[in-house]
């Protein structure tokens, strides 16, 4: 019973203390590229909160290409002061390349990490398409009741012409429902496009800008009609 804990316990030490060597190798390498006192230690906290935002993005919203782009930025500058306080670099006098890359690091997070914040907000929750009622089994048909017989018709009467039938008209499928709040997004959307061409936008190019299927932009084009 005791065994689940004793692994949690395990995992959280071993945790503890690669984030505490990553932190002390970030710190060590800052300090030696010329950024002392407090800057030095600022280095292995921008790092590791990159790092965290990008896992956290992949974790929430899936796999995506910017979250994994940026968690391989801070995945690769945490290894590489790991590597490079092993004894690969000369620290007392480190080269310029690296000089470059810590004095252009703060850049590079501060870019980071808005776009991971802020990339996904604008985003309008499309409501899915509801699946089709399942088709129910038919009744049998009741045997025919017999016919009693007509009356003879009187001779040299005309036959009546045949009349052919109307073919049936198809029963138009509802529009679908749209939410109140993809409708009045449609509209900005729409006022945007018309104060900047001067024409109203079309149904493809709302349906681009919205990114919702076709059936959905026709019901949303209706509606701004």
């Amino acid at each position: 019973m005791t065994r689940p804990g004793l692994r949690v316990d395990a995992v959280l030490v071993q945790a503890v203390i690669a984030g505490a060597l990553s932190f002390a190798h970030l710190h060590d390498l800052a300090a030696a590229a010329g950024q002392d006192g407090w800057k030095a230690w600022a280095y292995p906290v921008s790092v590791d909160l990159l790092l965290v935002a990008a896992w956290r993005r992949l974790r929430s919203e899936g796999p995506s290409r910017l979250a994994w782009c940026w968690f391989i930025v801070a995945l690769f500058a945490s290894l590489g002061a790991n590597i490079a306080t092993a004894g690969f670099l000369n620290l007392a006098s480190p080269p310029a390349l690296l000089r470059l890359g810590i004095a252009g690091w703060p850049a590079v997070a501060f870019l980071g990490g808005t776009l991971l914040a802020h990339s996904g907000e604008h985003r309008v929750p499309v409501p899915p398409t509801p699946a089709p009622a399942p088709a129910t089994k038919a009744d049998p048909d009741p045997e025919p009741e017999q016919a009693e017989p007509a009356p003879p018709e009187p001779q040299n009467q005309p036959a009546p012409a045949p009349t052919q039938d109307a073919p049936a008209q198809p029963a138009s499928a509802p529009p679908p429902a749209v939410p109140t709040v993809l409708v009045d997004h449609a509209r900005k959307v729409a006022d945007e496009y018309r104060t900047r061409t001067g024409s109203p936008i079309d149904t493809d190019t709302l349906r681009a800008r919205l990114g919702v299927p076709p059936h959905l932009a026709d019901a949303i084009a209706a509606q701004l009609a």
